[in-house]
Formats: C-alpha cells, structure tokens, sequence
C-alpha cells in the first residue's frame, strides 16, 4: 500500500452502513485506489482510469 495516501483522502460510499462492511476509494492524480475498511493493512487495489469506469460502468444498477 503506498503510504503517500493521506487518510482525509479515503472515503466510503454513502450506502455503507455502520457495520464497517465496505470498502474505501481514494482518487489519486493517475489512478483509483479501493480497499477493505475492515483490513486495511493488506493495502490496496489500484485501478487505472480506463479500468475504474469500466468497474462503474459495471456496477450502474446494481445500488437502487
């Protein structure tokens, strides 16, 4: 995980609830971040802007 990430820039989504079942997103300069709020020690997934709209894309629908 890159420590360079400062912790104000980690946020959850608004459909998380308060178990702390979810995952956090950081928006870096070249990339997206996402880890799991209940390890975040493992450190993180990064994802590409073209590969983060292709995760969007695919999740349209699935929160209604």
């Amino acid at each position: 995980m890159h420590s360079t990430i400062p912790m104000g820039t980690w946020f959850k989504s608004s459909y998380s609830g308060s178990q702390g079942d979810c995952v956090e997103v950081a928006c870096l300069n070249t990339s997206t971040a996402m880890r799991d709020t209940k390890h975040r020690e493992l450190g993180a997934l990064y994802f590409g802007a073209d590969e983060w709209q292709v995760f969007l894309n695919s999740t349209k629908g699935d929160l209604a």
